[in-house]
């Protein structure tokens, strides 16, 4: 049996802690994690308990780890948006395999410079596109690869982000700047571009439109204060309420009904309908208790400590307890992208933060048959296909992964299995990095088309992209 492939981990945040961290941890024959680079001290520690990392082997800054001679095969980049660049070229110049979390960069340019470095140093770049590794979308490639829906003539592809997800990342978050993040269109939709990318080929000319049109200050509702926990007189009418999403926990209890878990739907299901009899019961009744005492994401994103009173601490002090109305958000809260596809096929890709529930739903209208599908994140997915001539109806089976549902609908797992046998066989797996470069200069020229109100032709974008790549210095 050949050795673990080793790796750094560049960012033990969210998704390097939360999401890729435990690959190694369930597969301890597959991956193993030898360094680790964090500015937070807390995360720092904490994923190097879970991998067992010696304190010479923990810095603080991934110049720090990557100054020293090369200690791994892999290198994992999962730093913020803006700080991708930096550690994944100087990884690539090192040697080391990188997989590196979407999106690859906040600029085309910065994209362009990272797939060049990874062609001419013959190191593998995989982008964490999710998606393409769920049993969801790999079953829907291969429908609309096979001929099975005819020629594709038109795609409808929506990503419909649940109201308190939106107000979470986007509107309180990390994400909710331009200038600290990226466009949400880039931020929230690489992924869903990539699909289209894989299902239909390259664009050929896009046009968008789309706003922040609810999360500003006009339409704060009267007396509203700048911090939900100051006393707001419209806190029983507001879906956004920071103390009833992350301490009362309901919209993830809402989730919670559709769990696998008998026990953890039976309890979420009471305490939504008992509320004040369940905050009686909590630590009586197990199930109840369970199904107040989750303290995953998004909940672990507002405080290190995830006790009721650290929480509460942190609404009150901290960005994800302010007003969603007073906060210094300007990404939009609604996107469409039109778009015109080599193939000859049309699309529409519309993004929302206004949604009851967090999904993707699509329609394929092919000349054979119509697939419509919806992406729950293994939880209530669906495809149909409706084929034309006979009128019949089949609902396709969807295998799940072996563990059941994980992350990203059993992606981020899927991800990393392909990564580690790409980086032990030299290749490419699924998506290599020239092919996740489209799907972000799409993503690049949606924001441009939105902004300057045109109709933007990707070739001339790619080559405006290429020169600028030639006569502007890496900052």
């Amino acid at each position: 049996m050949p050795s673990p492939l080793t790796a750094v981990m560049i960012g033990a945040g969210e998704r390097g802690y939360g999401a890729y961290g435990p690959y190694a941890l369930d597969h301890r024959d597959e991956l193993r994690f030898v360094a680790v680079a964090e500015p937070n001290d807390a995360r720092r520690a904490r994923f190097a308990r879970a991998h067992g990392i010696p304190p010479e082997r923990r810095f603080r800054t991934w110049e720090d780890l990557l100054s020293r001679d090369r200690m791994a095969d892999a290198a994992l980049v999962c730093t913020m948006d803006t700080l991708h660049t930096g550690p994944a070229l100087s990884a690539l110049e090192a040697g080391y395999d990188v997989l590196l979390e979407k999106p690859m960069a906040t600029t085309p340019e910065a994209c362009v410079r990272l797939v060049e470095a990874a062609e001419r140093t013959g190191g593998l770049l995989q982008v964490c596109h999710v998606l393409r590794y769920t049993p969801f979308f790999s079953t829907l490639h291969d429908i609309v690869t096979s001929g099975r829906l005819g020629d594709i003539v038109t795609v409808e592809h929506r990503e419909n982000v649940v109201y308190w997800h939106m107000a979470h990342s986007y509107v309180r978050g990390n994400w909710r700047r331009r200038d600290v993040s990226s466009p949400m269109i880039l931020a929230k939709c690489c992924h869903d571009l990539d699909i289209l990318v894989w299902n239909l080929g390259r664009c050929r000319e896009l046009s968008s439109f789309g706003s922040l049109r609810h999360f500003r200050p006009e339409n704060a509702p009267a007396g509203a204060p700048r911090r939900c926990t100051d006393g707001c007189p419209a806190a029983e009418a507001c879906a956004w309420y920071a103390p009833r999403l992350y301490l009362e926990l309901v919209p993830l209890m809402h989730a919670a009904r559709k769990s696998p878990d008998l026990v953890e739907r039976l309890g979420a299901a009471f305490a939504l309908r008992y509320p004040r009899l369940t905050k009686a019961l909590r630590g009586l009744i197990p199930p109840i208790d369970r199904a107040l005492d989750y303290r995953d994401w998004p909940i672990s994103a507002i405080s290190e400590d995830t006790s009721r009173e650290a929480r509460r601490w942190a609404l009150e002090n901290g960005p994800y307890g302010r007003c969603v109305y007073r906060c210094d958000n300007d990404v939009v809260d609604h996107q469409v992208v039109t778009m015109s596809f080599e193939s000859g096929a049309s699309g529409v890709l519309v993004m929302h933060g206004h949604s009851h529930e967090e999904s993707r739903t699509m329609r394929y209208e092919g000349t054979r048959a119509t697939l419509r599908g919806k992406f729950a994140y293994g939880l209530d997915d669906v495809i149909e296909i409706h084929d034309h001539r006979t009128g019949r109806v089949e609902r396709v089976e969807i295998e799940g992964p072996a563990g059941g549902v994980t992350g990203h609908g059993g992606g981020d797992e899927g991800l990393m299995a392909a990564f580690v046998r790409a980086a032990r066989g030299r290749s490419q797996g699924r998506t290599g990095a020239r092919e996740s470069l489209e799907s972000h200069l799409m993503a690049f020229a949606a924001d441009q088309a939105r902004l300057e109100g045109q109709v933007v032709a990707l070739d001339e974008f790619r080559e405006r992209t290429a020169e600028a790549v030639t006569t502007t210095p890496l900052s």
